[in-house]
């Protein structure tokens, strides 16, 4: 069963690290809410506005700012959120919690994660990508260093088995940032698993 949030305006950052310039070789560098997801009060009547009113009114001279382009995004989780979808204006991103595609503190893909990833294989084809990130991420339990080897290695699994599945000439770019940038409280067990993740990401086709 899966779920889906519509999120509102932000801003896109992207991490760019290591980066591969031909297919099959890569480089690397060192390196509570208050409603539930997707809930939304029901709006106050509107109230009728005097479009005469003096408030209104621009003022000799000035000039409106620049419009601005809002960057919609949509979010498909499934229950439980194993695996997670965000598509935006400029990036579409697949979010795979570790436990779904290795076993514990291992970098061997189980079987349940090649399905997975060739998922996300065709959806890259489909949209025609030539560059992919693949970052992988841990808890803060253990070692940073140890953490950064392990999050390293379980992207350039889900890499390799990318490859396999990806029929046109990608960049990717790999890289394992340990317990950087956690998305969750790691002090809980529920928060250090979703921290434990690797992440594929690549710009939006037109």
């Amino acid at each position: 069963m899966r779920r889906t949030v519509a999120a509102g305006a932000g801003v896109f950052l992207a991490v760019a690290a290591l980066t591969v310039t031909a297919p099959g070789t890569a480089s690397a560098e060192p390196g509570g809410p208050s409603s539930p997801p997707g809930f939304a009060p029901t709006p106050s009547p509107p109230v009728e506005v005097d479009q005469n009113a003096p408030g209104l009114m621009m003022k000799d001279g000035a000039t409106l700012k620049e419009p601005k382009v809002l960057d919609i995004r949509s979010i498909v989780e499934e229950q439980g959120g194993a695996e997670r979808r965000e598509d935006s204006n400029f990036q579409t991103k697949f979010t795979l919690q570790a436990e779904v595609l290795f076993g514990r503190d291992s970098a061997k893909l189980n079987a349940e994660a090649h399905a997975r990833i060739k998922d996300i294989a065709v959806e890259i084809d489909k949209q025609g990508a030539t560059e992919v990130n693949v970052f992988g991420f841990t808890d803060n339990l253990g070692s940073y260093a140890h953490g950064r080897d392990l999050s390293k290695r379980r992207a350039e699994s889900v890499h390799r088995q990318l490859l396999k599945e990806i029929t046109a000439q990608v960049t990717f770019r790999i890289r394992g940032y340990s317990e950087d940038y956690p998305i969750a409280d790691n002090s809980t067990e529920e928060g250090r698993k979703k921290n434990r993740r690797v992440e594929v990401s690549f710009p939006r086709g037109g």
